[in-house]
């Protein structure tokens, strides 16, 4: 593997994931994609993470310079034939979508310019802060073709319809406070401060159960999308999951003896 994806892990279990193509804006490539997506689906079988934190280096010391990630790398693009295009959409709507299904929460923190697949990547995740500097959007319809990598679907369920439609069609840049006005992050901190305030959010998290965050993750991601007839079973049988657990009985334990809860994923 390159060194495109630096990988940094916590005491408390929590995986720090930086896009790092810096000189690039760290923009996509097939690369990239790669790396991305076997870190991800490996997650699912680390029974100690906890939370995952997905962030963008930084170039320099200007945070105006800074990139989440610009989306697909266009020079990379340019190279490619029509078949080769399929494959890299193919590659990162599925990478993304392992994002969104990973076993553990995964939070997006947004350090500067985050366009096309750069702000699809932070849809995919399940919680999104952002630092004031940030610029962003779906851009995808100036560069006459539409967002591929999970876009259309996921910015209407984030902040509704009507303004995912008026958002994609302008291929509309919008600053952190609009962002955090219409639900799309939920934070936004000094450059400075993201780092910090995204592993506060992830600490949080990790101090919880991990089966029961993992069974949350699961009843949500699949039951937003059902009837509430088939949802509320599906929630039901996500509980049931949590029942036989050491965590729960330590849990009932430790507030019977006003004590912090350890729990150990089992």
């Amino acid at each position: 593997m390159s060194d495109m994806l630096m990988k940094e892990r916590t005491e408390e279990g929590i995986l720090i994931l930086t896009l790092n193509r810096p000189d690039a804006m760290n923009c996509f490539n097939f690369d990239l994609l790669a790396e991305l997506g076997e870190t991800v689906r490996e997650a699912n079988f680390d029974m100690s993470l906890r939370c995952i934190i997905i962030t963008g280096a930084k170039a320099g010391e200007d945070p105006k310079k800074w990139s989440f990630s610009t989306g697909a790398d266009l020079k990379e693009r340019r190279t490619l034939t029509e078949d080769q295009v399929r494959r890299f959409i193919f590659t990162i709507r599925n990478t993304f979508t392992a994002v969104e299904q990973v076993r553990v929460p995964v939070i997006a923190a947004i350090n500067g310019f985050a366009f096309g697949g750069g702000m699809e990547l932070a849809l995919a995740s399940d919680l999104r802060i952002c630092s004031s500097n940030v610029i962003m959007g779906l851009t995808e319809t100036s560069l006459a073709i539409i967002p591929g990598a999970g876009g259309t679907q996921r910015l209407p369920r984030i902040i509704g319809v009507a303004k995912a439609k008026e958002l994609i069609f302008t291929a509309r840049r919008i600053d952190a406070e609009t962002a955090l006005q219409i639900g799309l992050v939920s934070k936004v901190v000094e450059p400075d401060k993201l780092m910090e305030a995204a592993l506060e959010l992830a600490r949080e998290i990790a101090r919880n159960g991990p089966i029961a965050v993992a069974q949350a993750k699961f009843a949500i991601n699949c039951g937003s999308e059902a009837s509430l007839g088939v949802a509320l079973p599906l929630e039901s049988k996500a509980y049931e999951v949590i029942i036989p657990t050491k965590d729960r009985l330590e849990a009932l334990a430790a507030f019977g003896e006003k004590r912090k809860p350890v729990f150990k994923g089992e």
